[in-house]
């Protein structure tokens, strides 16, 4: 690697380092706890894990699924992830807001899908969810703004409408936000009258290793973007379209 690529790498590098986790959301007004990294040290130090709708995962660091960990059973809910053994609820067409700690960086998508449990979301095997993106927002070129910018303008918060036609039952909700894959699951049941049941992929089938993240390219902005970012909106996963 010549001297100018090294540096262009290592800056798209550092740009689109980002940490951080869902610790709480908002569904119809109420707040709710996320899973927080402290449950863990909890747990590991023989305490119990509080009863919570926010899922259990081992991403200690605050990292991300590397894109050589996208076939595996951690691309759904994070590292290890387990569902949290409380379900709250949202009305169909209702929103659920998700709060992510101080999130550092402003590049990047934000994502939502669900995920029917067909039962009690706390004991659903996560290999068999089947997601359905509900909310996707990326580039705004009338605003020169990434999604991920929008969300830390907004106190690093992003509200997602739940589709007003969407059947009632037990859903994972799967958010993501940030030009690297930090999937954030929280358990939700959807009320109302709602028929439409939409069959969506398994979590190992949403993305692929060149979807997302390769290859890097620096613009004369100072700042670094994915060549044919738009389109993450294409890759292979179901959309829902209310």
């Amino acid at each position: 690697m010549g001297l100018k690529s090294f540096i262009l790498a290592a800056a798209c590098a550092a740009a689109v380092q980002a940490h951080g986790l869902v610790d709480g959301f908002v569904t119809d007004g109420t707040w709710n706890q996320g899973f927080i990294l402290d449950y863990y040290y909890q747990l590991v130090n023989g305490g119990t894990l509080p009863n919570i709708a926010g899922w259990y995962a081992e991403n200690l660091d605050n990292g991300f699924i590397e894109p050589n960990n996208y076939n595996t059973s951690d691309i759904n809910c994070h590292k290890n992830a387990r569902p949290g053994s409380r379900t709250v609820s949202v009305k169909a067409g209702g929103t659920v807001e998700f709060q992510w700690t101080l999130w550092p960086h402003d590049i990047g998508p934000v994502l939502t899908y669900v995920a029917d449990c067909k039962g009690d979301c706390s004991t659903v095997d996560k290999t068999t969810l089947l997601w359905v993106k509900i909310d996707e927002e990326g580039w705004d070129a009338s605003t020169k703004l990434w999604a991920s910018g929008k969300l830390i303008a907004n106190n690093s918060t992003w509200t997602t409408t739940v589709p007003s036609t969407l059947a009632p039952g037990n859903y994972v909700f799967r958010h993501e936000n940030g030009a690297q894959n930090y999937p954030q699951c929280v358990n939700i049941a959807v009320t109302g009258s709602g028929t439409d049941k939409p069959t969506g992929t398994l979590g190992v089938n949403l993305y692929k290793p060149n979807d997302v993240l390769n290859p890097y390219i620096f613009h004369n902005v100072g700042r670094c973007y994915f060549d044919n970012y738009g389109e993450v909106n294409d890759i292979d996963d179901i959309e829902y379209n209310d």
